[in-house]
């Protein structure tokens, strides 16, 4: 995982912001995908 991403993730768990981490988990699956 990116560290821009893992950065993003610590934030939004911190702030329990359930849209952001939503977000991040789809960005996170199509980047997986995407770099296969």
């Amino acid at each position: 995982m990116p560290s821009w991403l893992k950065n993003q993730m610590t934030k939004a768990f911190l702030n329990k912001d359930k849209y952001q981490i939503k977000m991040l988990n789809q960005c996170w699956y199509y980047y997986q995908h995407l770099y296969k």
